[in-house]
This record gives structure tokens, sequence and C-alpha cells, in this order.
């Protein structure tokens, strides 16, 4: 009979019954940047699967909302498990967590006290400079990444010291005038690029970024004022973004949606009872070739 009138299952009512709201919560820092979006379209893929709902919590760029969110939103019960992408979490919102006991995963860097999912940075920004080691650059900039916001994201800071261990092992000079900094987007490499070269004396022969999107915007910039890459610059970033094959770049691939999939998946898995199910794991990573990167001339 409910079916001839057409009648659905209202989800927050079953809720009442059961305790649970079908709803997986997303908390992100942006959603608009390769990374976020794609662990999104990870996220909902196996939701869509398992006929759950995403609820997306997007603080763009700024902490300002985490109060409400952590003290209200979440603690009323309206998830029933929550996936962190790349942001770590206080004290505070870690006890607010705790008092509605809903998992909790975090996909994209390591964060103390949480299981978490993501490429071992520090190993992959390490194979990045080796790459351009091995090719032969002794001259070569960092451009890594540092957020002015308060999300507290430790990705960048171990980037960095990958960075410089590597040059030292190698005996090679980390020079601080050819340390440069951007926000993750090309326009931060644009202008990080237009800095690096506005230096007077001596240029790297190669740049590692922290990210693609930083990448290529360097190489567009190097582009412009008739720098060519790679024969007078060599490039490489971090990621395997969509455009980076139709580019050329090289870089250290990763898969943000194959990491934000299984956090999903071991979210869904623990409510099911499946006890253990929330564990940290390390992705893979790996070195792709292209054409941005090249022995330098000297050589």
């Amino acid at each position: 009979m409910a079916t001839a009138l057409g009648y659905v299952a209202s989800s927050s009512a079953s809720g009442l019954a059961t305790g649970r709201t079908k709803t997986i919560g997303v908390l992100a820092p942006f959603v608009s940047r390769w990374f976020f979006s794609k662990a999104i379209e990870g996220a909902d893929r196996e939701l869509h699967a398992r006929q759950y709902n995403l609820s997306l919590f997007n603080l763009g760029g700024h902490g300002s909302h985490r109060e409400r969110l952590f003290s209200k939103t979440m603690v009323y019960k309206q998830i029933d498990a929550l996936l962190v992408l790349c942001m770590a979490l206080t004290r505070d919102e870690l006890e607010h967590l705790q008092k509605i006991d809903i998992p909790l995963v975090v996909v994209g860097g390591h964060v103390e006290e949480c299981a978490y999912i993501g490429i071992d940075d520090y190993a992959a920004a390490s194979t990045a400079v080796k790459h351009l080691i091995e090719l032969g650059h002794r001259d070569i900039a960092l451009l890594h990444g540092d957020d002015e916001t308060d999300l507290n994201f430790d990705v960048p800071r171990v980037r960095i010291l990958a960075f410089q261990d590597v040059m030292s092992a190698a005996g090679l000079e980390v020079r601080p005038e050819w340390d440069e900094w951007g926000d993750f987007t090309v326009r931060s490499g644009q202008e990080a690029f237009r800095r690096l070269w506005a230096q007077p004396g001596a240029k790297p022969t190669a740049i590692f970024c922290a990210s693609d999107e930083m990448a290529m915007g360097v190489i567009f910039e190097a582009n412009r004022v008739g720098v060519r890459v790679p024969e007078e610059l060599s490039v490489i970033g971090i990621d395997d973004h969509d455009f980076s094959d139709a580019i050329g770049l090289t870089t250290v691939g990763q898969r943000p949606d194959e990491q934000a999939e299984l956090g999903t998946k071991m979210l869904l898995d623990e409510l099911l009872g499946i006890t253990g199910s929330v564990r940290s794991s390390v992705a893979p990573h790996r070195l792709i070739v292209r054409r941005t990167t090249a022995p330098p001339r000297s050589s």
C-alpha cells in the first residue's frame, strides 16, 4: 500500500530508530584545490555505493567556522562518522569527537592521536629531490607550501625537511635566497618564480616544488619570460595533477581519491561493527618522469 502511494521512508525518521543518520561528514579546508576535490570525489564514490550521504564542511581556507562545527553540528549527531582532509585537530576538537564517539580518519597527512591515510611525504619529497640530483643538478631551489592559515597542517614542514636532508646528504648547499614559498596554487608558483628570478646573481638549474599546481605556475611564468624548461630550468612537483600529463610535468604521483575512498570504506565498515576497521595506512607514491626535467646544460 505504501509503495502504491509513492511513500518514501524518511531518513531522519529511520535515524531516530537506529541512532544513525546515514551521513558521513567530510571536513575540508578548501574544496576548489585539486587534492581536496579529488578526495571528495573518492569519498562520494564509496558513499554512493554504500547508500550513504555526504555532508561537506568547508572551512574556506580559514578556521573561523571550526568551533561551531565541532561544538554544535557534530555534537548534535548530524553525522555518523567524520573524514578530515589535510588538517590537524586541536585538543578541544578531539575531545568533542570523543564525547560523541564517532569514527574518525584523516586523509592526506599525519595527525597525532588519529588514524590517518596518506603518502609518506618525507619519502615522496626525497624521491623528487634525488631525481634532480641524479640528473646532475647541484643548484636546486625549493618552492615549499606555507598556508597562512590556522589549519596546523604538517605536510609542508615534512617536505621542507626532506629537501634539506637530501641536499645535505649529497653535500649540496641549501641556499636561503633560493627558498621560496607558496600556497599550493598556480598563482603562487608564478609569484615565487618572479621573486626568485628577480634576485641578482646566479640562478638555480632546477626547482623542487611541493605541489604540481605551484610547479605549473613556475613553468607558465618561466615560459612567459623566455626561460626554457627543461633546457635552462628543470621543474618537478608532487601530486600528478589531472593537467600534469598534458603539460609534461615530471612529478611524484599520488591518488587522493583512492586515499579518501579507502578512508570512507574504513569508516563505514566500523559503523557496521567491524571493530578495528579504522587504522592508519601509508598510500603509494611513484616517480613519473616526463618532459620538465633533464640534466643541466653544464653536464
